[in-house]
């Protein structure tokens, strides 16, 4: 990543200044609740069943079905590998990192009162972290296509003197006034000027067509992406048994977001008439947010061994910041010699903090407890994300984007099924899961897939649990969000070994 030599920030107070796109919408949206080393073992089908912290997360309801106070941490090792393709390009990559993913405690007050239907009362709280964004690749390959359509697809219908410097202004003082006064749009297309990839029609200040200075139909192309960050949920919980068959339950839930993302693409061609021949951009994001979401859950014992569990998610209502910095150069080359243009503006965008409304969610769970022998869990969910909005919707730009995901995305349903088996102090376990794809269209952002295997055992008040579990999902990801709309495929795999401590206080 080029080194920013020169702090100079731009401020786009603009209210059309925004480079929020659906995919960041929808990676916000997705929250999988990675858990303890049990909960993970079981694929995460303890709607159900309580008990565990990290069920408590998914079902409110499940700290009523303590029996003491209790607290577990848990420790994991992801593994992210991909497959990446790209034309006739192959690639892969592979990072490891280890986490604290779960944490969190429940207090257990019994009702002294032995007349009362009321039980119990718990309060507890939890840390889970819900989203992992870590992840890097790269990929090369030879496309028909070149990023001259990129900064095309924002030139169009601009005038010149909206994407042009001043001949008293430095490349980044236009670039930074052009982001406050007409927004990220026309950087992009200032960017592509500047850089001699585009060609104005006529060099007059009203012209509002351009041209490209790159030719051919053959493109040696390059993209590498690394990400980090996390989506993290603190749920304070209050839970209670009614009788000897119900628990009720709720969660006021906060929820961060910390994400980066650095990509860089470089181009070259041999094209006959071809002025650039050679491109090299790099973009970066950084994003920050808090949001706050409620929970509703309830567990019926419908008998002895059987349960029932149904869970209200509410949407979260996320406020989000962005910050964005890019970098541009090309090679000229003609009858004259090599010219290399650079463009390192050294400003950072901060655009207006916006509003971002993730789906509810609503998941209905059973279980069937075998006495002391075992047990088998099965939770399905529903979540609608054609219901993600950007806000405020008054604004055209994200009444747009509300738009779109409207026509894109669908409800997707989510099938989770687990079991245990108890044998003296040891217990096995095993889980399956499956997760439709959020869009519409399937073939570029695929199903999930998972597996499970754990093991545990109680040393009576304390429980050590140890799980593997894997998970994959097959993705195209865009090169950029128009213009050079060409796919790198990923097939992406997730390997998670979770370590856990439980102790009744």
């Amino acid at each position: 990543m080029k080194k920013l030599s020169l702090l100079f920030i731009g401020i786009c107070a603009m209210t059309h200044s925004y480079a929020q796109e659906i995919s960041d919408a929808v990676r916000y949206s997705q929250d999988e609740i990675q858990g303890s080393a049990r909960f993970r073992a079981m694929g995460g089908a303890f709607g159900a069943l309580g008990g565990e912290m990290s069920a408590v997360s998914l079902n409110p309801a499940g700290s009523a079905i303590f029996n003491r106070s209790h607290a577990s941490f848990s420790l994991s090792n992801l593994t992210v590998n991909n497959d990446v393709s790209f034309f006739e390009g192959r690639g892969s990559s592979s990072e490891s990192k280890f986490d604290l993913n779960q944490v969190g405690a429940a207090f257990v007050f019994n009702n002294t009162d032995e007349n009362s239907p009321w039980k119990k009362f718990t309060l507890s709280f939890a840390y889970d972290k819900t989203g992992n964004f870590d992840n890097n690749w790269s990929v090369r390959g030879t496309n028909t296509r070149s990023i001259d359509n990129y900064f095309l697809s924002y030139a169009e219908n601009l005038r010149l003197d909206e994407i042009s410097a001043f001949e008293d202004e430095t490349l980044g003082q236009a670039y930074s006034e052009i982001g406050s006064f007409y927004g990220y749009g026309n950087q992009q297309a200032f960017l592509g000027y500047e850089s001699f990839i585009l060609e104005p029609d006529e060099d007059t200040d009203a012209n509002t067509s351009y041209t490209s200075n790159i030719s051919g139909d053959r493109f040696n192309q390059g993209y590498s992406k690394v990400e980090t960050g996390y989506n993290g949920k603190m749920s304070f919980n209050a839970a209670t048994q009614y009788g000897e068959h119900l628990y009720f339950g709720l969660n006021l839930n906060a929820h961060f977001i910390s994400y980066e993302r650095f990509s860089n693409f470089t181009e070259s061609n041999s094209n006959e008439n071809s002025l650039v021949t050679n491109v090299d951009f790099e973009n970066s994001l950084f994003t920050t947010g808090n949001g706050f979401s409620f929970q509703l859950g309830t567990i019926i014992k419908l008998t002895n061994d059987l349960r029932a569990g149904l869970t209200y998610q509410s949407p979260t209502w996320y406020t989000i910041a962005e910050e964005t910095t890019q970098y541009l150069s090309t090679v000229i080359s003609d009858d004259l010699g090599t010219d290399n243009i650079v463009i390192n503006p050294n400003i950072i965008n901060i655009f207006p903090d916006y509003k971002l409304q993730t789906p509810g969610k609503i998941t209905g769970s059973l279980a069937y407890v075998f006495g002391t022998k075992g047990l088998l869990s099965f939770d399905y969910s529903r979540k609608d994300y054609s219901n993600t909005k950007f806000k405020p919707t008054s604004d055209l730009f994200f009444s747009t984007q509300n738009s779109t995901m409207n026509d894109i995305l669908q409800a997707a349903n989510t099938y989770r099924v687990g079991g245990e088996y108890r044998y003296k102090q040891i217990s096995f376990r095993g889980g399956y899961r499956f997760e439709e794809s959020p869009y519409v269209d399937n073939t570029f952002y695929g199903d999930l897939t998972g597996y499970s295997l754990g093991l545990g055992y109680s040393f009576g008040s304390t429980r050590l649990d140890l799980t593997y579990d894997r998970s994959e999902r097959t993705i195209d990801n865009q090169l950029f969000s128009r213009g050079l709309t060409s796919p790198v495929t990923l097939d992406n795999t997730n390997s998670n070994i979770t370590l856990s401590l439980g102790f009744d206080l």
